[in-house]
């Protein structure tokens, strides 16, 4: 695991300039790879190659990057791993190819020598992000994994195409303009997160997973597109034109091998390794798998909380003793959570305002203290059928679909509470409604139920439940939010296909790349850890999408598959139990020992000031808030990152205009 860096100038470069542009942008990248640095530059061409390494295979020189293949025809800097590297060494030793060292980075350079660049990245299995400069051709290849666990920003300024690990890597360039793109603002806004292939930055976008971006040095390179290479839409679409036909047993036993393989070959590694630990599901289940492959414990690690509601320590716990691991929990304050907070917007480079991002950096902060590579049960959600809203979603849409749409438009005018209405009785009935919702409102219910009922399809459905801001234009005034999977149907795998899996995928290609992936990249690079993530090996992904629907949601419950594999190895007792999230008291929070800071970020003639948002319906929700009759957490907490976010690089010195 690395951190990568360059830009190409078809006019050509300086190498002393170069050099020293080369070293800025790697420089801010260190925590990505503490181990070594170096970089290639040929002048003549306007190449320039950066690289950070965090030394995970071959820990000799001849593991060093920037790597040139045997034949001096391609340079390579490369972020991730290629797991299934020693099986193709063999395929390629037999070829006839004689390897110099034992790295993964030397096999992927002989793989695309041998097959080329497509053909190979089809071969790989693997994470990983690289550029690839082509001498013979003169080309630059940038390519990124299937699912998108290692992160590939690219954009052209002035002729000159930025490539990195992390926007951080391309505000680092001299000649970098930091314009916000108020369409990626409001995506930012409705999801919490800004998607790919969009940035916050304009002429800056993300390679979207599993696609290869080809340029040539012959002046097309701005209009070069990237190319899908594998597909998660024609992986859904080919899982249910070919279900896997065997029994009930024969599914869980061929999952269970190929789960069991992924998780083995992402135990390689030549420095000490271990496996984040929450006691749930998916993690429990990547365990014991690595338990059972290993002859020595493996190290497992988890954060607890003293606020149960939080805290999954003690579940952690009981699945190490059983399973016999090396367990280390830390137990961290409300205080030392929140001293995460201001490290927030330089760790997550962008606006991000899942609030799971800070027990993710702790646990990442505590297992780096004792490992240099961990593996996560990630994924297990969104491939299984873990999420609420997978079940949810197509309830509610066939208790409303039905309806014509005038008479649900028209219900939800009337169901919408009227502004200003006062006190007594309706505040009885909030009070009393709060028993049977939860800390949400009768009033809010209503709302709720208004903003639902005028829904178009369950796509609809699904990107109102997953929006933070269900109108961004109310505080970005004429923006054009643009389209994203949920919105639009060309996207969609099978128009008329099962309704749950519809959900599935729209989380498989939405929120698990641009947040939890996101989330859990930046967390552990953040502290110099390399996470893997055996959910994601593309034969997980594909056998998964050629299982039924029964196999995955059962009864309302998810991952049917997944626990019948971990109860081959741990007490169903032990890890049946309600979902619980990995989240942080942030409503609370807000209320109490973050309110000044929140208070300052939302003033609102610091707003005004900044010409971005419009702070009357900011601050009318931060005043609801504190008023404790209503929660908007999610919605300041967007708010709130957003503007931590412009602090902390108007600080560095990058003011931004909004375009």
């Amino acid at each position: 695991m690395c951190g990568i860096a360059g830009f190409w100038n078809r006019d050509g470069v300086n190498e002393g300039e170069a050099g020293a542009v080369l070293a800025a942008m790697t420089d801010i990248i260190r925590h990505r790879g503490p181990d070594d640095g170096a970089h290639w530059i040929d002048p003549e061409c306007g190449v320039a190659l950066g690289f950070r390494r965090l030394a995970i295979l071959d820990l000799s020189p001849t593991g060093r990057q920037p790597m040139m293949s045997a034949t001096g025809r391609y340079v390579i800097i490369f972020n991730g791993e290629i797991y299934n590297f020693q099986e193709l060494r063999r395929e390629l030793s037999g070829l006839g190819h004689r390897f110099r060292g034992r790295s993964d980075t030397e096999v992927l350079l002989a793989g695309v020598t041998a097959w080329g660049v497509r053909a190979a990245l089809e071969r790989f299995n693997g994470m990983f992000a690289f550029a690839l400069w082509d001498r013979q051709q003169r080309l630059l290849h940038l390519a990124r994994d299937r699912a998108g666990e290692k992160p590939l920003y690219y954009g052209w300024m002035d002729g000159t195409l930025l490539f990195g690990s992390e926007l951080k890597v391309l505000r680092a360039y001299p000649d970098f303009r930091a314009e916000i793109d108020r369409g990626a603002l409001a995506l930012f806004f409705r999801h919490g997160y800004v998607p790919g292939p969009y940035t916050i930055y304009h002429r800056v976008q993300k390679l979207p997973p599993g696609t290869l971006l080809t340029l040539r040095g012959d002046g097309s390179g701005p209009t070069s597109e990237p190319v899908a290479y594998w597909s998660a839409r024609d992986v859904a679409r080919r899982g249910a034109a070919d279900p896997f036909r065997g029994s009930v047993e024969d599914t869980i036993e061929r999952f269970h091998e190929l789960l069991r393989d992924a998780v083995k070959i992402r135990m390689e590694a030549d420095v000490p390794l271990g496996a984040f630990l929450s006691g749930g599901i998916d993690s429990s289940t990547i365990v014991a798998l690595m338990q059972a492959q290993s002859s020595q414990p493996i190290k497992t690690f988890t954060i607890g909380f003293h606020e149960d509601r939080y805290n999954e320590a003690k579940h952690a716990a009981a699945v190490a003793r059983h399973l016999g691991t090396v367990h280390t929990e830390l137990y961290v304050t409300p205080a030392e959570a929140r001293a995460i907070v201001p490290r927030l917007p330089t760790l997550y480079d962008e606006p991000f305002a899942d609030t799971s991002q800070i027990p993710t950096f702790l646990v990442s902060e505590l297992t780096r203290r004792h490992v240099t590579v961990s593996l996560s049960g990630d994924a297990g959600d969104e491939l299984f059928g873990g999420y609420r809203r997978q079940w949810l979603g197509p309830a509610i849409w066939r208790g409303i679909g039905w309806i014509p749409a005038s008479l649900r438009r028209a219900a939800a005018t009337r169901l919408t509470p009227a502004e200003g209405t006062p006190g007594g009785l309706v505040q009885s009935i909030n009070r009393f409604a709060r028993h049977l919702t939860g800390k949400r409102s009768l009033r809010e219910r209503l709302r709720q139920t208004a903003e639902i009922l005028p829904v178009p399809s369950l796509a609809g459905l699904y990107h109102y439940m997953m929006s933070y801001w269900k109108q961004p234009s109310v505080i970005l005034p004429g923006v054009r939010e643009p389209s994203v999977p949920a919105t639009d149907p060309a996207q969609w795998p099978v128009p008329d296909g099962v309704p749950q899996h519809l959900i599935m995928f729209l989380d498989s290609v939405g929120y698990l790349p641009d947040d939890i992936l996101v989330k859990l990249d930046r967390a552990s690079m953040g502290v110099s850890l390399e996470a893997r993530v055996p959910l994601l090996d593309h034969r997980v992904i594909e056998f998964a999408w050629r299982t039924p629907l029964s196999l995955k949601l059962r009864n309302r419950q998810g991952k049917w598959l997944l626990r019948q594999v971990l109860y081959k190895y741990v007490p169903r007792p032990l890890v049946e139990r309600p979902k619980q999230g990995f989240g942080m008291p942030i409503a609370e929070w807000l209320r109490g020992p973050l309110r000044d800071w929140a208070e300052a970020l939302l003033d609102e003639g610091r707003l005004r000031d900044q010409g971005m948002l419009e702070p009357g319906p900011i601050r009318q929700k931060w005043a609801e808030h504190l008023s404790g009759e209503t929660r908007w957490d999610y919605h300041l907490w967007t708010a709130l990152m957003f503007q931590a976010w412009m602090d902390a690089y108007s600080a560095a010195g990058l003011p931004a205009s909004a375009t």
